[in-house]
């Protein structure tokens, strides 16, 4: 029986740290392999097979320290406004669209529609492009919140939605609203603060 126990325990933790290979966000990738290493590290040690325990307890704390790293860095953030017909974010909704439409299925670029057009910089990298436009003059509706696989950790949106607010206050905004398009980006939206409201819509309120 204890057999059978501990061979569970390597078979997850063999399944564990192939998922986190597949994982394109490095943030994801290093919580899912510490997981699969802290569970690899724990059936080395049951087993008594001490050089699969040391590894995968280093392999271990080399995931805590950089976790460490990416949560504790102080990255700089700033916005890039564009006009509706620049040609950079043209081709970059070009490049990411397959991307784009597993997020926001149907998308469709309306330049003639979009009031606020920036890109997401941080330290100086292209992260993601933010499209919305006013709606009447409280409510801001966003067309689109893109962020590229790397760096979907919450941060640009966190970056958008809080560290802009005042920003939006002084624009005259009192909410915010978008739809749920899938799951993932339900979930994105409540865990920066939006909550359902009707039609499918999320409401995000300023103030």
């Amino acid at each position: 029986m204890e057999s059978n126990i501990y061979a569970l325990i390597g078979y997850t933790a063999s399944i564990i740290i192939a998922i986190s290979m597949t994982m394109s966000s490095i943030v994801k990738f290093r919580i899912i392999n510490l997981i699969g290493a802290v569970l690899f590290c724990t059936y080395g040690f049951i087993i008594g097979a001490m050089p699969v325990a040391i590894l995968n307890g280093f392999i271990a704390g080399v995931d805590m320290y950089y976790l460490a790293n990416i949560f504790s860095k102080k990255e700089v953030f700033e916005t890039m406004q564009v006009r509706n017909d620049n040609k950079y974010m043209k081709r970059f909704l070009e490049f990411y669209h397959d991307d784009i439409q597993r997020f926001f299925p149907g998308f469709v670029h309306r330049p003639e529609k979009n009031t606020h057009s920036f890109f997401i910089l941080r330290d100086m990298a292209v992260t993601g492009l933010f499209l919305g436009r006013r709606v009447n003059e409280n409510t801001l509706q966003v067309a689109l919140d893109y962020v590229i696989a790397e760096y979907r950790d919450f941060k640009n949106g966190r970056f958008v939605f809080h560290r802009l607010k005042n920003e939006m206050i002084a624009d005259g905004f009192t909410r915010v609203v978008t739809k749920g398009h899938t799951p993932q980006h339900q979930k994105y939206l409540r865990k920066l603060g939006f909550k359902p409201s009707c039609n499918e819509q999320f409401e995000l309120k300023l103030l």
